[in-house]
């Protein structure tokens, strides 16, 4: 799933690319895609962008004042294209599900892999019409998000920290990717509970969430949108690492399985050399 780095660089990419071009098509080819009806995709032709912006992990594309809002969800992807295919595009039961092209003949694809179709794409006049804009917790690279604040957060909070990394209520833009890697620089179990962090712990996760991130952003600065997927997995050091060693230390990193998702960690670094228990493994082996 691309998360606030990918996100961030999709943003600036789009920033250079869209603003000042105007939209003289915006086809919906997978319907499902819209999440909204009114106003139409169609009220966005003939508009020009005037800005690029990111919420977490939506997209947004102003528009003289109406925006085209993208979440790309777990399997979504965009796709620049210098020269869109002629001809028309009908739908089907390809990856394709919305196409948006510009007076100059460029454009891009909105694709998504698989079956489970989450991909999404509003119309609005106001970002913060959108529940899952709306609900978003602060942005962990803003200027003002401080360790005080970041401390607030998780003053109140009782469950896992990983979890509470992932809440897009509690922080804006980090999913299961960072969480594992952030988890790691912090040298800290991914099922370490909130309620038992110290001071001097909260710091080093916020250290950690900081630069990690700030870090992914760095290194995706100025990739094209093509490039985009191989640079973030090559700059992870234990998320989807299973059995490699850990760049820290050497020590193998393992994995704990859930019904839709994993996390990989470091034994040495983060959990005292001690494995966590993998649940679904366990429940197989009965």
């Amino acid at each position: 799933m691309p998360e606030l780095p990918e996100v961030e660089a999709l943003r600036a990419f789009l920033t250079d690319h869209l603003v000042g071009h105007e939209f003289v098509r915006v086809l919906p080819v997978a319907i499902s895609v819209l999440k909204t009806y009114d106003p139409p995709l169609t009220a966005l032709e003939g508009r020009t962008v005037t800005a690029v912006a990111r919420h977490g992990k939506f997209l947004d594309l102003d528009a003289d004042g109406l925006h085209l809002i993208t979440h790309l969800a777990r399997a979504g992807w965009l796709h620049w294209k210098d020269r869109l295919p002629d001809g028309t595009t009908r739908p089907g039961k390809g990856p394709l599900a919305l196409r948006v092209a510009l007076e100059t003949g460029e454009g891009f694809d909105l694709t998504e892999a698989g079956t489970q179709k989450r991909l999404a794409v509003y119309v609005t006049d106001d970002p913060a019409t959108i529940p899952g804009i709306a609900r978003l917790g602060p942005d962990p690279l803003a200027a003002g998000f401080d360790e005080e604040r970041f401390s607030g957060l998780l003053k109140d909070e009782r469950r896992q920290i990983k979890g509470a990394l992932r809440d897009q209520t509690l922080l804006a833009g980090v999913g299961n990717a960072y969480s594992d890697e952030i988890l790691h620089a912090a040298r800290m179990s991914p099922f370490k509970l909130t309620s038992s962090l110290t001071e001097k712990e909260v710091h080093g996760l916020y250290v950690a969430l900081r630069t990690t991130l700030a870090e992914a952003v760095e290194r995706s600065h100025g990739v094209a949108a093509g490039r985009l997927k191989a640079e973030k997995k090559s700059g992870l050091r234990v998320h989807g690492r299973t059995g490699e060693p850990c760049p820290v230390c050497g020590d193998t990193i393992r994995e704990v399985s859930f019904s839709d998702s994993s996390l990989q960690y470091c034994p040495t670094c983060q959990t005292g050399g001690k494995p966590l228990a993998d649940r679904r493994m366990s429940r197989l082996l009965k």
